[in-house]
């Protein structure tokens, strides 16, 4: 039904347009007693060998949603029904901000990819707390943090520690993201001396809780080896709990789409089909080379059970989807969690 009725009459508006639609239907849907149940049901599949336990938190499946989608923290107790293990909300910030100009979300349908510009537009942190103290849901949720575009770098860590404290009591572990393509500056967060200075100063204060949440660092697919060398290291200099492997790429090259088209959009961050190799490839390159000294989260280009499989025997952990589930459909969840059943991934 989803592709053959609701994909073409979504994919007739602007992508970003699509997602508000999306958004206000699942909000009134899902909240319909009588239909909450039957989705409820429709989605419903676990199996004890999809448990998994990472970073020592206790996760029923091994998919999550990818931060991005709810970004505001809306819909958490409504994307639950569809069977999530965990769900990842963000990137926030202190401050709401606009993101950037739209249009600032383009489709590329012969890539199965989405480019993205969006630029962090978030309510801002404080708006998010109020809806995770209102949530109904037991599904587990991270909380994405960034910097606001006004911050200055030498002054970043204040906004991540902001969002840290704002957050702690109402998360079950963070992300720190300075791998989004769309904020000027920030990819130079990434570089090894600002960013152990950053995770350092962040973990210090996550452990001035009675109950530290894991840390994690989510980095970008085009990152050297050289610079992933750097990664490991400073994951376990600073000691933080992992890394989710990847964000969007600015690699232009893996695209099908007619190079006019692509430079017609403009700037902007790669996700879907094409960085699945990639993100993979990121994977098994942390994984092997750290010896599996920490968990990874591997997510991009997710579109099938053997994709999910694919990430799950590289070394990931657990994996995350978005785009696949644009282009799929809210049955990939079900799908992923039984292909991995029927296919016996531990």
């Amino acid at each position: 039904m989803y592709k053959k009725i609701i994909k073409p009459l979504l994919f007739l508006k602007n992508p970003e347009s699509a997602h508000h639609f999306t958004f206000s239907w699942i909000k009134t849907l899902f909240n319909l007693p009588l239909l909450k149940q039957t989705i409820r049901g429709s989605f419903a599949f676990e199996h004890k060998t999809l448990e998994r336990e990472v970073f020592g938190l206790k996760f029923k499946n091994p998919i999550g949603l990818a931060a991005g989608f709810d970004k505001d923290a809306k819909l958490i107790d409504e994307m639950s029904l569809l069977g999530f293990g965990f769900i990842e909300i963000g990137t926030l910030t202190p401050k709401p901000q606009e993101g950037n100009p739209k249009p600032r979300m383009f489709r590329l349908p012969q890539d199965q990819a989405l480019i993205n510009r969006m630029g962090f537009n978030n309510g801002g942190v404080a708006e998010a707390v109020e809806r995770l103290k209102n949530r109904n849901s037991d599904v587990l949720v991270g909380g994405n943090i960034g910097k606001n575009k006004v911050t200055a770098n030498k002054d970043a860590i204040l906004d991540y520690l902001f969002c840290l404290h704002a957050l702690h009591a109402h998360v079950d572990y963070f992300v720190v993201n300075v791998s989004s393509p769309n904020t000027p500056n920030l990819r130079e967060l990434q570089e090894k001396e600002p960013l152990k200075k950053l995770l350092s100063v962040v973990n210090e204060a996550n452990y001035t809780y009675d109950k530290p949440r894991p840390i994690l660092l989510k980095i970008a697919p085009d990152l050297t080896n050289g610079q992933l060398d750097d990664i490991i290291s400073i994951v376990k200099e600073t000691k933080i709990a992992g890394v989710i492997a990847t964000n969007t790429t600015i690699d232009r090259e893996v695209l099908k789409t007619p190079t006019k088209e692509v430079e017609a959009i403009g700037a902007g961050g790669i996700s879907g089909k094409v960085l699945n190799e990639r993100s993979t490839e990121v994977i098994r390159y942390l994984t092997q080379k750290s010896e599996n000294a920490f968990p990874v989260i591997g997510v991009g280009g997710i579109f099938t059970v053997e994709d999910a499989k694919a990430k799950l025997e590289a070394g990931a952990s657990l994996i995350q989807i978005y785009t696949g589930m644009i282009y799929e459909g809210p049955s990939l969840v079900k799908r992923l969690k039984k292909g991995l059943v029927n296919n016996s991934v531990q």
